[in-house]
């Protein structure tokens, strides 16, 4: 089966992507043209050489090396006109790899250099999503673009972050999350901002288990009341060679807690030596929640259609399983049961089912 998939008919069909961030998905061109505007200094302005130094910049086995790379993609986004055309770019570039349905975060606090409001910066970036999905849907390409609001766990704004989601919910944004470097910031820090969303009946994810280990993922959970978790890779440290779960493992997996796997990323930034090691393998067939993601498209110089590639080149996958993670993460999404439903009954399954016939 694996020999009868080629990468070009991975992007025709349908996928479902829910870890994704706005500041790491730039077009290099795109970076090029808002540096010299706002007069910001890049290791280059040959957009096909910035995006290779991205890559390389990020494949350093370090989250904390790997993070320092967006100094240049966030300095770039502090106006309105720029966070608009990131955000339809993003929309655009997502639909033509084949995604349906995308999640893509981004901190709004962090783009405020320039005298944005908070307000402003997501109205910015909802307008840019909502351009590039009509702009999609002019080309015959069908996407939902729905926004996560992350705040940064080493600063205090998280509160303020999480009643700013709250207050776009109605306007596209469907979840809250924090990022960051994980060691030293536990995500008990910012208990306050999940309990408030809990009242608010409002959705939440977590980076947890990424760099920093099961102590991270256990807070996530039993502390924090997160939905999902994002990357949760190091779940695998609670799992026995002989695959015998821990008490955490199991909650996870019995619980459903979808696992946010992001697996050239993983591999940037030290979470796992490599795609042949990474334990998403182990995870589908322990039948964990688990779901592929893309985390930071440019800086792992990905998209959804590469990652499944990979799978498919490392693990012998075929369609069925590349259908099982996307419904997985259709699942796993933060919008109505109804909308999640009618995506994977009326657009997944039917595309899938022509290809296992």
């Amino acid at each position: 089966m694996v020999a009868t998939i080629r990468y070009e008919d991975i992007v025709k069909v349908p996928k479902a992507l829910l870890h994704d961030h706005l500041d790491g998905g730039l077009r290099p061109a795109t970076i090029v043209d808002l540096a010299a505007e706002v007069g910001h200094e890049l290791p280059t302005t040959d957009p096909e050489a910035l995006g290779r130094w991205f890559a390389d910049a990020a494949d350093s086995g370090s989250l904390e090396r790997y993070l320092e790379t967006f100094a240049h993609t966030v300095a770039v986004m502090q106006t309105a006109p720029a966070l608009r055309r990131v955000a339809r770019e993003c929309a655009l570039d997502l639909a033509t790899d084949g995604v349906v349905y995308a999640e893509v975060r981004f901190a709004p606090e962090q783009h405020l250099e320039r005298d944005l409001s908070l307000d402003e910066v997501v109205e910015a970036v909802l307008a840019g999503f909502a351009e590039g999905t009509a702009q999609a849907a002019e080309a015959g390409l069908t996407i939902r673009v729905g926004s996560l609001l992350t705040a940064m766990r080493h600063a205090a704004r998280s509160q303020e972050i999480a009643e700013l989601a709250v207050r776009h919910r109605d306007a596209g944004v469907v979840g809250f999350d924090i990022a960051g470097a994980e060691a030293g910031f536990p995500p008990t820090r910012h208990l306050d901002a999940f309990e408030y969303l809990q009242r608010e009946n409002f959705h939440f994810t977590i980076h947890a288990g990424e760099a920093f280990g099961l102590p991270s993922i256990w807070q996530a959970i039993q502390w924090c009341g997160a939905d999902r978790l994002g990357h949760g890779v190091r779940i695998v440290d609670d799992i026995a060679p002989d695959g015998a779960l821990g008490r955490l493992a199991a909650y996870v997996r019995d619980k459903r807690i979808p696992l946010e796997l992001c697996p050239s990323s993983n591999v940037q930034t030290g979470a796992v030596a490599s795609i042949v090691d990474h334990p998403i393998g182990l995870l589908r067939d322990l039948r964990f929640r688990a779901t592929v993601n893309t985390d930071n498209r440019l800086m792992s110089g990905t998209s959804m259609s590469r990652e499944m590639w990979l799978l498919v080149e490392t693990f012998g996958y075929g369609w069925k399983e590349l259908q099982w993670f996307t419904i997985n993460a259709m699942k796993s999404a933060f919008i109505p049961f109804d909308e999640r439903l009618r995506i994977i009954d009326e657009v997944i399954k039917p595309a899938y089912a022509k290809l296992l016939a």
